[in-house]
């Protein structure tokens, strides 16, 4: 089956796509031993696609990891600024990448996986995998939570409305519990913004009914066979 060259060279845990993408423009990928060209499509089982004159190896097998992220580390497979990232956490042996975001301050669970498929599925907006965070705020009201359950726009843009649970409160602080089946950008701290609150802590502790489990900050495990086999159905499901 044809892909595109960046996507196979990706798979098969060279490089990211867009360094793929880089290489093919400098002249450093072949197919069948003719230079190939950004846009081009290959059948990795029929064509031989070198790197720098070294045959694509085996494809990697497929990993599927869960990861409590710490505060501080970025959601990305590399920084040019040198933070660390979540893929500097994890050491499974295959090259995997972060499924979906957290913000560089927020925490909890996230998803890594080299099946591009997957993640694909996970992340299309269309894509209506529930997401459940325990979110601190302040100052906290009863107005404001409200709003939160009633916000059916953000910035201009229409959203799905929230599942919004009071959790406790202390103070001027508030504990709480929200749902959301979208993924827009910082979009749980871009809605307690809009109804007068401050995010003071966020964390994501469920994606569907995956949850971390005993996993503390900066700790990792592999998924079991029923928990892919959950994700897969589920990215069907919500599509």
């Amino acid at each position: 089956m044809k892909e595109r060259l960046q996507k196979i060279i990706s798979a098969y845990g060279v490089c990211s796509r867009r360094a793929a993408e880089k290489l093919i423009e400098a002249g450093a990928v072949t197919v069948n031993g003719v230079t190939a060209t950004v846009g081009m499509s290959a059948d990795p089982d029929a064509d031989v696609i070198a790197v720098d004159g070294t045959p694509l190896a085996a494809a990697p097998e497929p990993e599927y990891i869960l990861l409590n992220k710490p505060r501080g580390v970025l959601t990305a497979s590399s920084d040019d600024r040198g933070r660390r990232t979540v893929t500097d956490l994890v050491d499974c042996g295959e090259r995997v990448y972060p499924v979906g975001r957290l913000d560089l301050t927020s925490e909890g669970l996230i998803i890594l996986t080299n099946d591009g498929a997957l993640a694909r599925a996970l992340t299309h907006p269309s894509s209506r995998v529930p997401k459940t965070y325990r979110v601190t705020v302040e100052p906290f009201g009863e107005q404001a939570l409200d709003a939160l359950r009633d916000m059916d726009t953000l910035d201009g843009e229409p959203i799905e409305r929230a599942r919004v649970s009071l959790l406790g409160r202390n103070g001027t602080r508030g504990r709480l519990e929200i749902v959301i089946t979208q993924g827009k950008n910082r979009q749980i701290r871009r809605m307690c913004a809009a109804a007068g609150m401050d995010v003071l802590r966020l964390r994501r502790v469920k994606i569907g009914e995956l949850t971390l489990g005993g996993l503390a900050p900066g700790e990792w495990r592999r998924l079991e066979k029923k928990e892919i086999r959950y994700l897969k159905n589920l990215a069907k499901s919500e599509r």
